[in-house]
């Protein structure tokens, strides 16, 4: 599959998924979505990330690296870190709001913008010049997609 269609797979896949949750596996940022025809998708993210609100951080990868306060020094192990704390903040945001994917864009470089809901959005932005695996979307039993091209 050449680029423009795997990016026109990733568009269509994505489009009015229902955002469920955010969390991570290890050191991998993981956005779990329902489609528009009840198909379990997973976005799994092995480069820098955020979730953004207008103009406002609201969770980037990098908050995995600081504990909450008080956790300890085990705290990424124990998933006590700040990136924790705020994923369980915005997925009761997402439990109440329901946002859906309404846009989604896929750059040259393999970035990948998804907004979700109002002034919600998701920036995936891959910073490996090597050919390592970016991000990976995937339909549960299905299809998969990543960045970059057909490193998956």
């Amino acid at each position: 599959m050449g680029a423009d269609e795997e990016a026109a797979s990733v568009r269509r896949i994505l489009h009015q998924a229902l955002v469920r949750s955010v969390g991570r596996a290890v050191s991998m940022g993981v956005v779990e979505f329902t489609g528009p025809d009840g198909e379990k998708l997973g976005l799994h993210i092995q480069c820098p990330f955020r979730f953004v609100h207008d103009d406002r951080v609201l969770l980037g990868s990098r908050d995995m690296r600081y504990p909450q306060k008080g956790a300890g020094r085990d705290a990424f192990d124990t998933f006590r870190t700040v990136y924790d704390e705020r994923a369980g903040l915005l997925n009761d945001l997402f439990a109440k709001a329901g946002p859906r994917v309404e846009s989604v864009d896929l750059g040259k470089a393999g970035d990948l913008t998804l907004s979700c809901g109002p002034a919600v959005r998701l920036e995936i932005f891959p910073d490996c010049s090597g050919r390592e695996e970016a991000w990976r979307l995937l339909v549960r039993g299905g299809a998969h997609h990543g960045y970059p091209p057909g490193i998956i």
